[in-house]
């Protein structure tokens, strides 16, 4: 088996305990949508694949890329969606069943820590910060030392737009990933956890395609929800 990378080595305890947390929570959806009845056998199936998949984890600049976030955070649920899928719970179902754990997992930290992030976030100095991240790497020498990280534009809004600022990803690490492992069917449910990581911060997220879909690009655009926004008023 091929092994981690030494990056992700040292987040290792911190993400095998978010995987076990949302096994944790779970529980009762695998019994009462997706009709399973060994809930343990899953767990341990759920968490053998997990280790393959940290194996599989693209290394796109550690710590100096805000990319590699995504990965420790969400590769997880590819584990859970391979194991469900190979167990024939239909791809739909699985997605939903992973929106609510992912759910129910952000909500687990307070409203005030969630809602600071959301407005760290959104704050002028991250927007330069994915300013500058989003020039790095669309260059030619990023993509060949990372070739498997996220290709992004830094979107600015128009005088008739709504949102505050955009993101446009014309690569994508999880679309990479998915198609070097067999998982295109189950890559749009990755997709969708991204709506509840912005709400449950106090963000809105607004996107109409995706690379997943077949688009050209995935079109994110932000802004605050009403109690972000009054909360920083």
């Amino acid at each position: 088996m091929a092994e981690m990378h030494p990056f992700y080595q040292t987040h290792r305890g911190a993400m095998g305990a978010a995987m076990r947390e949302r096994l944790d929570l779970a529980e009762a959806l695998l019994r009462e949508r997706a009709y399973l009845s060994d809930i343990d056998g899953v767990r341990r199936e759920v968490m053998d694949e997990f280790e393959i998949v940290l194996t599989q984890m693209p290394y796109v600049g550690g710590a100096a890329s805000r990319m590699s976030d995504f990965f420790m955070r969400l590769t997880g649920f590819m584990a859970i969606s391979r194991v469900l899928r190979r167990h024939g719970v239909p791809v739909p179902v699985i997605g939903e069943i992973e929106r609510e754990i992912y759910k129910a997992q952000l909500l687990t930290v307070p409203e005030a820590e969630r809602l600071a992030s959301g407005r760290q976030f959104m704050s002028a100095e991250n927007q330069a910060l994915l300013r500058e991240q989003a020039a790095k790497s669309v260059t030619k020498v990023h993509q060949e030392e990372f070739p498997d990280d996220f290709v992004y534009d830094f979107v600015e809004p128009g005088p008739q737009d709504s949102f505050e600022f955009g993101i446009n990803y014309k690569a994508c690490g999880f679309c990479k990933l998915a198609a070097r492992h067999g998982d295109k069917d189950i890559l749009p449910n990755i997709c969708g956890l991204d709506f509840d990581a912005y709400a449950t911060r106090g963000i809105r997220l607004e996107r109409t395609q995706t690379l997943a879909g077949g688009a050209s690009h995935c079109n994110f655009r932000f802004s605050r929800l009403p109690s972000n926004a009054k909360a920083e008023s």
